[in-house]
């Protein structure tokens, strides 16, 4: 069973593909570093709450559907 952390991760990835970002991209619109969201991707990282909301408003999503 995936952990919420794999979940969002899965999710973070598939909404940034579906924009075409790479995860460079993303990084960049968020101020934090490739490996940073790559390790959120993975689940191994929980964003911040306040990580969370950029992600989203940059996904272009409302947090709920992140997960």
């Amino acid at each position: 069973m995936a952990t919420t952390k794999e979940k969002l991760g899965r999710k973070v990835q598939k909404l940034r593909k579906s924009l075409g970002y790479t995860q460079e991209e993303l990084a960049e619109k968020l101020n934090i570093s490739r490996t940073h969201i790559g390790h959120i991707e993975q689940g191994r990282k929980s964003p911040s709450l306040k990580l969370m909301d950029k992600l989203a408003r940059t996904l272009k999503v409302k947090v709920p559907d992140l997960f």
